[in-house]
C-alpha cells in the first residue's frame, strides 16, 4: 500500500489507517475476530493503527495490544489518545499533567508496548492552559514513552495557538491534525486543512464514511437510521431523520450513490478516494467492525479520482460545505446559551 510522510516527521505511514473504536464494547464484542482484522488490515499493507483510551474504556487499547504481540509492534506505527471521561471522579479525564501522567501509563499497559508513536489529545479543552499540555507531553517524549504528540478536532484558532505556544514555551510541537472528513462533512477545507499545510502538520482524517451515511446502508426509504454500534447511538442527532439537515444528506447520499455506480465503483469507494485525494491529508482513518468491512474499504486505496469527478462532487456537495454541523465532532462552548447570552 502507498505511504505518505505524517507532516514532517520523517514518519512513513500508509494512506490507510486502520482506527480501532468498533472493537471491543462498542462495536464488536469478539476479541478474537477483531484481532483477526487487525491482523488482515496489516498483511494488507497498513502500517498506522489509532486507537484511544476512551474506546470502551480502554477494552480497544487491550485488543490492540494483544493483537501487536508477537513481534508485530515494531512495524506498526501506533496511535492513541487521551483526554475522554475515563471514570467518575472529575479528575479523570481532560488535558492536566496530573491525568496525562497517569494516564499514558495505563495506555501503555493495555497496549503491552513500551512507547507510544503518536499521542493525541482527543478533543480541545477550555478549562487547561495548553502550556500545562503541552508540558506535560514534552516531558513524556523526552522519557521516550512518546515520539511524537497530535491533535483531534482542534478548531483552527487552537491549532494556532499550540504551535505558537510551542515555539515561544520551547515545547514539543503538536505534528499531526485527526479531523472528520467527508464529502458530506467538508467543513475543514475552509481553513483547517490550509493551516495544517501551514504549519506543516499531518492530517489523519476520520469518518471518511460519515459515520456509515456513505456506506451505502442509507437510501431513501429508509424510515429510520437506526445505528448498529453503542459508539454511534450516542450521536443521535446525526441519524435521526426527523432532522431537515439528515434529510439533506439523504438526498446527497442519493445523489453520490448514482454517480459511484456509474463510475462503475461502489459509494465506499468513492467517499474514501475522496478524501484521499486532497493533498493536505496524510492518512485516512477506516474503521471497521466486521472482516466483511474492512475488505469493502481496502480496495479505495487503489482509486484514483480525476478532476472530473471531485467537479461532480463538487456540485452535489459544495467545497468547505458541511451538511450537518453535529457531524463536526466538537461544537465550540462559545455557541452554548450561557455564553452568548448576558
Amino acid at each position: 500500500m502507498e505511504r505518505h510522510i505524517l507532516g514532517r516527521t520523517g514518519v512513513s505511514v500508509s494512506k490507510l489507517c486502520l482506527g480501532t473504536m468498533m472493537f471491543g464494547a462498542w462495536g464488536n464484542t469478539d476479541h478474537d475476530e477483531s484481532i483477526r482484522i487487525i491482523h488482515a488490515a496489516l498483511d494488507a499493507g497498513i502500517n498506522f493503527v489509532d486507537t484511544a483510551d476512551v474506546y470502551a474504556r480502554g477494552e480497544s487499547e487491550e485488543i490492540v495490544g494483544k493483537a501487536l504481540s508477537g513481534g508485530r509492534r515494531d512495524s506498526v506505527v501506533l496511535a492513541t489518545k487521551v483526554y475522554g471521561t475515563m471514570g467518575d471522579d472529575p479528575n479523570q479525564r481532560g488535558g492536566s499533567r496530573r491525568w496525562i501522567a497517569r494516564e499514558v501509563e495505563a495506555s501503555l499497559r493495555r497496549l503491552n508496548t513500551d512507547w507510544i508513536d503518536l499521542y493525541q489529545i482527543h478533543r480541545p479543552e477550555q478549562d487547561t492552559n495548553i502550556d500545562e499540555t503541552l508540558g506535560a507531553l514534552s516531558d513524556l517524549v523526552h522519557a521516550g514513552k512518546v515520539r511524537y504528540i497530535g491533535h483531534s478536532t482542534f478548531p483552527v484558532s487552537a491549532i494556532v495557538e499550540a504551535q505558537w505556544t510551542a515555539r515561544d514555551r520551547v515545547r514539543e510541537r503538536f505534528v499531526s491534525e485527526q479531523p472528520p472528513y467527508s464529502i458530506l462533512t467538508r467543513g475543514i477545507e475552509v481553513d483547517v486543512l490550509p493551516t495544517c499545510a501551514r504549519y506543516g502538520m499531518g492530517v489523519i482524517s476520520y469518518s471518511p464514511l460519515a459515520g456509515g451515511w456513505l456506506s451505502g446502508r442509507y437510501r431513501e426509504g429508509t424510515e429510520q437510521v437506526i445505528p448498529a454500534s453503542e459508539a454511534r447511538q450516542r450521536l443521535a442527532n446525526r441519524f435521526d431523520l426527523s432532522l431537515a439537515a439528515n434529510q439533506r444528506k439523504l438526498d446527497a447520499v442519493e445523489q453520490l450513490a448514482e454517480l459511484a455506480e456509474e463510475l462503475g465503483m461502489t459509494l465506499i469507494e468513492l467517499a474514501i478516494a475522496f478524501v484521499l485525494r486532497h493533498p493536505a491529508v496524510s492518512s485516512v482513518i477506516i474503521g471497521p467492525r466486521t472482516m466483511e468491512h474492512l475488505e469493502s474499504q481496502l480496495t479505495a486505496a487503489d482509486i484514483k479520482l480525476s478532476d472530473d469527478v471531485l467537479n461532480r462532487i463538487d456540485e452535489i456537495v459544495p467545497p468547505g460545505t458541511t451538511i450537518n454541523p453535529a457531524d463536526e465532532g466538537w461544537v465550540s462552548p462559545a455557541l452554548e446559551p450561557a455564553a452568548r447570552r448576558r
